[in-house]
This record gives structure tokens, sequence and C-alpha cells, in this order.
């Protein structure tokens, strides 16, 4: 039987490594979406060394914070012919102070949906192409504090890091839920996730170092990228979900939305708006 074959982005470290390493294990091919080319590589070496090179795995480079950079790393992937089973829109970030992306999107909401709208998007023909085609999105469990003020979503006024991040999160089940609305009666399913709090070096910045003694020492409390991954791989491979879409999971079983992000009207805006702003091929 033909190994499947799943993209991960964000897979240098944190959960994405995790659940790469975890596919990696059931003998998949990975393709590691990494912003970086010196940490990714160092991540393909990392991932294949612990899954005892029971799989495959290889770098691609894309920086979900540029357009330009998704649709030539979308490109370079369609032209490979390879096929796609599983998209695991793991990349997130979140930022202390306001910064925008090469777009001009403010970076949460620009990286953790608005990239990952585009990048399922353009991949999305070739996700129809697989057998049983899944797509899972990482969302968290922050879309509590989030709210989508459509008069400013980019937050040139008032913004803090939770409004950022809340908003970016519930942004990803929104897509998700609106999403699914317009696949049925495809073979591709979408579902999301909170992975639980996760001990990952989000919010630490690479350059300072600041955020760092702050995840020092809350990290004993977290759950670690390992234990947090699996609800992702849950997702991505369980026979059980093969026929389930449209929900957000946390501990692999299906939760409850709050109203703003079962809210079909919001969905559906959004995701004119999304694209609208990334010029993401009509569905």
């Amino acid at each position: 039987m033909m190994a499947k074959t799943a993209i991960v982005t964000g897979a240098n470290a944190g959960m994405g490594l995790a659940t790469s390493i975890g596919l990696l294990k059931e003998g998949w091919h990975i393709i590691m979406v990494c912003r970086s080319e010196e940490r990714g590589r160092a991540a393909v070496e990392q991932a294949l060394r612990a899954s005892g090179g029971q799989g495959t795995a290889e770098l691609m480079l894309c920086d979900l914070g540029s357009l330009a950079s998704i649709r030539r790393f979308a490109a370079e992937f369609l032209a490979t012919g390879k096929p796609l089973d599983v998209l695991i829109n793991n990349a997130g970030v979140i930022s202390l102070k306001r910064q925008e992306t090469a777009d001009g999107f403010e970076l949460m909401l620009g990286v953790n949906h608005l990239g990952h709208f585009l990048l399922t998007l353009l991949l999305l023909g070739r996700l129809k192409e697989a057998e049983q085609g899944r797509i899972v999105i990482v969302s968290s469990g922050a879309y509590k504090v989030g709210r989508l003020d459509f008069a400013d979503l980019n937050l040139t006024r008032g913004f803090n890091v939770m409004r950022g991040y809340g908003q970016s999160k519930l942004a990803n089940i929104l897509f998700t839920t609106e999403l699914a609305r317009r696949l049925e009666g495809t073979n591709v399913t979408v579902n999301c996730l909170h992975p639980g709090a996760v001990a990952t070096s989000l919010g630490v910045n690479r350059s300072t170092g600041f955020g760092k003694g702050m995840y020092a020492l809350m990290r004993p409390f977290f759950l670690t990228a390992e234990e947090g991954s699996q609800t992702a791989l849950y997702l991505a491979r369980h026979p059980e979900v093969a026929k389930v879409s449209g929900e957000y999971y946390y501990k692999q079983r299906p939760q409850r939305l709050s109203s703003k992000a079962a809210d079909r009207k919001a969905a559906e805006q959004l995701w004119a708006w999304s694209v609208q702003q990334t010029g993401a091929p009509p569905l």
C-alpha cells in the first residue's frame, strides 16, 4: 500500500515537529513546511531520528506571513505531482506587540488565519484527488476571548496580545465550519482542535529572547508537545473521524462551540473578506 502524504506547517519545533514524528512512525511521507531553512533542516534530521526510520520526510520552505511565499510554495508542491492526503495547518504565532505581515495584515491574523486560508484553498484540488482528504486546523481555547470587529480586523486601534490571538483562533474555527459546509458532498473533511495548554516556544522572540523566562517558569504546568499533538494525530489518521467534518475537538472529542464560534453569518462574512484580502481561488 502506498504511503500517505501529509503537509505539516510550522514543523520545525513544538507540536508541528511532534505531529510530524507521530505520522512518520506510521510510515507516512511528511512534507515539513518551515520558514527557516536552517531550523527546518535540523528538524527533518531530528524527526527522522526520532521516528526510527519508519517514514520519509522532506523540507519545503514557506513564510505564512507572505502571500507571495505561500503561492510560490503551493506552485512548487503542485508541480512535483506528489499526492496529498492530509494538510495540517499547525503553524502559529503570538505577538506581544502589534506587528504586520509582509502584506500589511496584523501578524497573528495574517499568519494564523489568512496564510493558512490561502494555502488551504491553493492545495484543495490535490486533496480532492486523495481517497479521503483531510484538513486539520490547530485552533485554541483562546477563541473564547476573541471577537471579530469587521471594521478593524487588523487591530489598528486598541491592540493587545489576547485580543489579537483570540481573534485569530476564533477565525480558525469559523474558517473550519464554513469550509466544511462548502466541502459537503466531497471526499475532503476539515476539523479543528484545541491542543490543550502546550509548552512550546510560541511567543518567545527568537531575536531578543524575550519571553524565555516566562516559558521556563510555566513549562512544568503544561503538556509536552507530544501530548499536545495527540488530537491533531487523531484527526489526521483515525478511521473513526473519516466522515466527520466541521467539528472542534479537544482531547480527541468534539466540543460544543460558543455562539460566536457557531455564527454562520460571521463565518460567511469572514470567508468573503479573506478571499478579498488574499485573492484566494473561489470555492
